[in-house]
């Protein structure tokens, strides 16, 4: 069931002026809400995936949600009003995502999959974006978008010609450290 503009976030946001990367997601998925917290889902990898492409200096948890700030990353969804199983016929809200980073300023915006690169694609009037870094910028940032780290995303063959998802998140890490493109 969608909600109104005004109804409240199923998770907040976590944002804040001067951030390196934020990096946003379709929506919450259904256990994420449950639990109160970021990609908290059974089988997401994304926590390990920051870690392991070295975008945080120790592991966390999506209990550690709330401490991303220290290492200059954001997080966010384009849905903010419901949770997900799915990524069919959801309401993005990708105008009060560019003025968040338009508020915010970072430096770059990476989406946490296709779908939510594709949304902002469309938004933007630009193709369906493929993984990595984009020619394009959203709310003044650079964009990046990355292979989802949910479970219903692993074991693939290929990811755009990469063997692994974490290749594209060292890629991330590597231009959000270097500001490189």
């Amino acid at each position: 069931m969608a909600r109104g503009a005004d109804a409240p976030e199923v998770l907040p946001d976590i944002l804040r002026p001067g951030l390196r990367v934020v990096l946003c997601g379709t929506a919450p998925g259904l256990v994420s809400a449950a639990r109160g917290h970021y990609y908290a889902g059974p089988g997401n990898r994304f926590w390990s995936l920051l870690w392991e492409a070295g975008l945080v200096t120790e592991r966390l948890s999506h209990e550690d949600d709330a401490r991303v700030g220290e290492w200059g990353i954001g997080l966010t969804d384009l849905v903010k009003t419901l949770a997900q199983s799915h990524d069919r016929g959801l309401p993005y809200d990708v105008p009060g995502l560019v003025a968040k980073v338009e508020e915010h300023r970072p430096a770059w915006v990476a989406f946490t999959s296709k779908e939510a690169g594709a949304a902002a694609s469309r938004w933007a009037g630009r193709p369906r974006p493929g993984l990595g870094v984009q020619d394009w910028l959203l709310g003044g940032a650079r964009v990046f978008v990355l292979p989802s780290p949910s479970g219903r995303n692993q074991g693939r063959a290929s990811y755009d010609g990469r063997a692994t998802r974490l290749e594209w998140w060292r890629e991330l890490a590597a231009v959000v450290r270097d500001g490189v493109s």
